[in-house]
């Protein structure tokens, strides 16, 4: 079975027949022990720090169809290798971008994308509140703006209103988090832990999505909530709101209240806070262990992984972009 590695040290990236190797650097230039991945269990590559490696290499992996996602230090993701899209389709494409530059249309889809991100909010909150925390004043403040939505009459309006709900939605966080104070959303940099860990985990986030639209015949670039823009893979952005609060709040919230990271795992200086690489680690194990938990999926009658659950969801965008079945988001209902 294929799995993501994560590579958390700087370092060197060679192929040595069908496997890869990874020699850790330090700040000296002095090498560690080597570590040896077998090219057949790798599905990506997850690379924070420095990391040395030549054109054969990259070849390599775009033949194998492995990906590589870049985290600088303070844990921004700046950017991805991906591997030639061998999934293409000039119908799906046009249908994507005709949906987009349709204006009722993409409010339709936009508003569909963003009740499936409140929903499952709301669970998370229903989740806590049943569990002693006093969350009902906040989903009933998050309840009073969804009844907005019918009234919206442009994207840039429900991102407005999205905004609201994110806002109260995270002020939530200081009754579910035993010993953190979450204070106010902070960004760029996140100035206290539990923003570290909300950061840190929205792009392990995104970087699943656009690995899982990649595996589709969908572009990756066009989007319908958020606004494509330079540089960026917006439609990723469109399906971690869907999936922020199934993956990584829970995560945090495991993380944080079963004292698995604590305190002493963050660096705090200039006024940010930073993961240290020891609870990188204990983040991403937990983060990887959710995203192979398995649910039992009511349509399908089966049991099907949170990762692959990203994966249907673009199915289902494409049958709605094609006018085959109309898009219901992912409700968590767990």
């Amino acid at each position: 079975m294929k799995k993501s590695f994560y590579l958390f040290n700087p370092g060197r990236l060679s192929r040595k027949d069908n496997t890869l190797k990874f020699v850790p650097v330090d700040e000296e230039g002095i090498e560690g022990t080597p570590r040896f991945l077998p090219v057949e269990q790798v599905d990506e590559l997850y690379a924070f720090g420095a990391l040395d490696a030549n054109s054969s290499l990259y070849n390599f992996l775009g033949q194998q169809q492995i990906p590589v996602h870049f985290f600088d230090y303070y844990e921004n993701y700046t950017g991805s290798f991906m591997p030639r899209e061998s999934l293409l389709s000039g119908k799906l494409l046009m249908a994507q971008v005709r949906l987009h530059d349709k204006k009722e249309k993409r409010l339709e889809l936009a508003r569909l994308i963003l009740e499936g991100a409140v929903h499952n909010m709301i669970r998370n909150l229903k989740y806590y509140d049943n569990r002693g925390k006093d969350t009902q004043p906040f989903i009933d403040q998050i309840s009073v703006y969804e009844k907005s939505f019918a009234d919206i009459t442009s994207v840039n309006e429900l991102m407005g209103l999205e905004g609201n709900i994110r806002k109260t939605y995270y002020d939530a966080f200081n009754l579910i988090i035993n010993d953190f104070k979450m204070g106010g959303r902070s960004m760029q940099p996140p100035l206290n832990e539990v923003n570290a860990l909300i950061s840190f985990g929205n792009m392990m986030c995104y970087s699943q999505c656009l690995r899982a639209i990649h595996q589709t015949q969908l572009n990756p670039v066009i989007s319908f909530l958020h606004s494509p823009g330079e540089r960026r893979f917006s439609l990723s952005l469109d399906l971690a709101e869907i999936f922020k609060p199934v993956l990584v709040d829970r995560v945090i919230f495991k993380v944080l209240n079963k004292k698995m990271i604590q305190e002493n795992d963050f660096e705090s200086s200039l006024n940010r806070a930073v993961l240290k690489p020891g609870g990188k680690k204990t983040f991403v194990q937990a983060f990887e262990e959710r995203l192979t938990e398995t649910i039992r999926h009511r349509q399908l009658n089966r049991s099907v992984s949170y990762k692959h659950l990203i994966k249907l969801e673009c199915y289902k965008l494409i049958k709605h972009i094609l006018e085959i079945e109309p898009y219901k988001p992912l409700r968590m209902y767990w």
